[in-house]
């Protein structure tokens, strides 16, 4: 059941769910009982986002832990970025972003109108941040930014728990790339489980656009054991691989880091994804979420 806006203020105040319809189904933004001002955003089940307001810094679902390695890696310690997030959430990596490199640029873009509005009422945006929100498509907004803009992009972009085709090709990839700055740095949160088709097709597709790539993965996923989160890193410059393979390796969940060689044959020779070709990635088993 869906609770009304004055509905939604009382459970900020009192740390109750709030719960509405949203474009993309039922959103729930349920209170974190181990962090006071934590919450976890999941749509029709789906956990989705997990956010600190008091510690923004803190990045509580593996995956995204592994993309805060990435941000804290493209650039140095605390130097403000121009960022892209495909995929907005409850804004999470951005407010990353804020927390940790102040006075950075971004850009958040996110289709479901409700969910924008949902978040923003429950969970504000520092209006002091440089962050500004778009509702819009991913890709057609991504057209409309200058060249050379970013230093990093992320897309994280789900629509009911699969990314939508047009988001997984060559013609998708090699828009990034234009809106990427020459060292800029691509960092995308892949879904996928066995026989892992669909993650080697994202590999070979951003192959065929960047010089450069990094896959960041628990090795029970890469070894096809069950269905779970890649985080697949491009950039047209140097990647800082070792670096990078030391904070993965160090999570309390650890991670094993694919470069080079290694990626190359991990990928299988499947081809790249193109417009004609793309498909919706995999729906994850019902089990994920149990």
């Amino acid at each position: 059941m869906a609770r009304s806006r004055g509905k939604q203020a009382q459970g900020r105040a009192g740390r109750e769910a709030v719960v509405e319809e949203v474009d993309g189904g039922l959103a729930e933004l349920v209170p974190d009982r181990d962090r006071p001002a934590g919450w976890t955003l999941l749509v029709d089940g789906a956990p989705q986002s997990h956010v600190d307001l008091d510690d923004p810094g803190h990045l509580s679902f593996e995956y995204q832990r592994r993309i805060g390695h990435v941000i804290d890696l493209a650039a140095e310690p605390g130097r403000p970025v121009q960022a892209v997030h495909l995929g907005g959430g409850a804004f999470t990596l951005a407010r990353y972003v804020a927390a940790t490199r102040p006075r950075s640029t971004q850009q958040v873009v996110e289709r479901d109108g409700a969910l924008v509005q949902l978040v923003r009422g429950t969970l504000p945006l520092d209006p002091g941040q440089r962050i500004r929100v778009r509702t819009a498509d991913a890709r057609e907004a991504l057209a409309k930014l200058p060249d050379d803009w970013a230093d990093v992009l992320v897309a994280d972009v789900f629509s009911g728990a699969r990314t939508p085709a047009h988001l997984t090709s060559t013609e998708f990839l090699t828009e990034v790339r234009r809106v990427l700055r020459p060292t800029g740095t691509y960092v995308a949160n892949i879904a996928d489980g066995p026989p892992l088709a669909y993650l080697r097709g994202q590999i070979a597709t951003a192959a065929a656009v960047f010089p450069e790539l990094a896959l960041v993965a628990d090795p029970t996923v890469l070894r096809g054991k069950r269905f779970g989160n890649a985080v697949l890193v491009a950039s047209a410059g140097v990647l800082p691989v070792a670096e990078l393979t030391r904070r993965a390796a160090g999570d309390s969940h650890p991670g094993r880091v694919e470069h080079g060689k290694e990626l190359a044959l991990f990928t299988g020779g499947v081809g790249a994804v193109t417009d004609a070709s793309a498909k919706a990635s995999p729906a994850p088993p019902p089990s994920v979420f149990r």
